[in-house]
């Protein structure tokens, strides 16, 4: 890589190219999960990706590395919005958060080309703790699936976004899929996950391996903690889990303000450092789940693919401040960056507070329930409390 090493400027067109990928992969990813299915765009998505891996693994030079920088981009984009599509309407609505598994096909797509049979027989398999196709739980999804695609109908027009802002139920979800796309990629993860060694020599860590060895135990403590988020989301619930997670990393970014907001103290600097590690935990612990599993509940069936590409252009978008605009940021303010997402942090929890929708334990038919109602948040928070008084009384009983 020593070829292709250079400043700021340099690692913002390494990532921009990306970016521009991806954002190119919206195009495939709002028309193929409809038109060919799920399975297929996750293939194809996928294929390029590798392509794309290849490319850069054998760069000899910047173009080529570029090319397959761009690949990546487009087949990540590609086949990650398929995945949610997939897993969401998948997963039972009890474990849907922490479901991993890649399952044979998928029932409502199957429902909407004509495909009623088999559909039942993959819910049956999925959903149903005794292999009953004819058990209650399984003729009360069916006829839920049937209502909406019959209410609603599948829009194969790829390049028509309308659907995502037709209705005040539409716009609502269309709101939480943005809200997710930009507090998703500025809340201050992206400052550490693009340039933590440049935050790392503005702490006065200068040697390369340090750098190299501190960049990896980020990578292995954010995947850690995106695992135990994963985990309990189900049990917890999605609000409540960005809610605490947002107000945490803003306290962190607190911490981390003064701790870094003056130079030539060694312990200050480790200390600061390791506060911006435990940012990424909790970052990754509330809000990388949360990407991936939100949006691909709170968009409606017939949404799902255009929504989630439509997720893939604003979190792109999004990402391109932190690709071109913290560079400038760092070199102008320094410290005082850490500052201006402290802030931004605030404004989300209050935002979160008061319009994001619990989805826990509902089915997508229910979650689209929720949003038709005149106060979404109010309504899932209602249906909350009365699942919970029906689970305590059949316990008691």
């Amino acid at each position: 890589m020593g070829q292709f090493e250079a400043g700021t400027g340099s690692l913002s067109i390494v990532f921009g190219i990306f970016t521009l990928g991806s954002l190119t992969g919206t195009i495939p990813a709002s028309y193929f999960p409809d038109r060919f299915g799920r399975r297929f765009s996750m293939f194809f998505g996928n294929a390029v990706l590798i392509v794309g891996a290849v490319i850069t693994a054998n760069a000899t030079n910047k173009g080529m590395f570029l090319a397959g920088r761009y690949l990546t981009g487009l087949g990540s984009t590609c086949a990650g919005t398929s995945a949610k599509s997939y897993l969401a309407e998948m997963a039972p609505a009890h474990s849907r958060g922490a479901y991993l598994g890649f399952l044979n096909s998928l029932p409502r797509w199957l429902y909407s080309v004509g495909k009623r049979d088999e559909a039942k027989r993959i819910l049956t398999k999925f959903h149903s703790s005794s292999n009953d196709p004819d058990s209650p739980l399984i003729e009360l999804e069916m006829r839920e699936i049937e209502e909406k695609i019959q209410i609603d109908g599948v829009d194969k027009r790829w390049w028509d976004f309308r659907p995502l802002f037709r209705t005040r139920a539409d716009r609502y979800r269309a709101y939480m899929t943005i809200l997710i796309g930009v507090f998703g990629q500025l809340s201050g993860n992206g400052l550490i996950t693009y340039f933590l060694p440049i935050l790392l020599k503005n702490a006065g860590i200068t040697s390369q391996d340090k750098q190299l060895t501190l960049n990896f135990v980020n990578s292995v403590t954010s995947y850690i903690g995106a695992l135990s988020g994963s985990a309990i989301v189900d049990r917890f619930g999605r609000r409540r889990i960005l809610l605490v997670s947002t107000t945490t990393i803003a306290a962190i970014l607190a911490i981390v303000t003064g701790l870094l907001s003056s130079f030539g103290n060694a312990a200050r600097a480790n200390a600061g450092i390791t506060f911006i590690y435990l940012f990424m935990v909790v970052f990754s612990f509330g809000w990388t789940p949360m990407q991936a599993l939100y949006p691909a509940e709170v968009l409606s069936y017939e949404a799902r693919a255009k929504g989630l590409a439509f997720l893939g252009v604003i979190t792109q978008l999004a990402s391109l401040i932190n690709t071109f605009g913290l560079p400038v940021a760092l070199q102008r303010i320094g410290w005082k960056v850490y500052l201006v997402f402290l802030v931004w942090d605030v404004f989300e929890v209050i935002v979160i507070y008061f319009f994001v929708v619990e989805t826990k334990g509902f089915t997508l038919e229910e979650i689209n329930e929720v949003f038709e109602s005149p106060n979404p948040r109010a309504y899932s928070e209602k249906l909350q409390a009365e699942t919970r008084e029906a689970r305590k009384a059949s316990t008691e009983g």
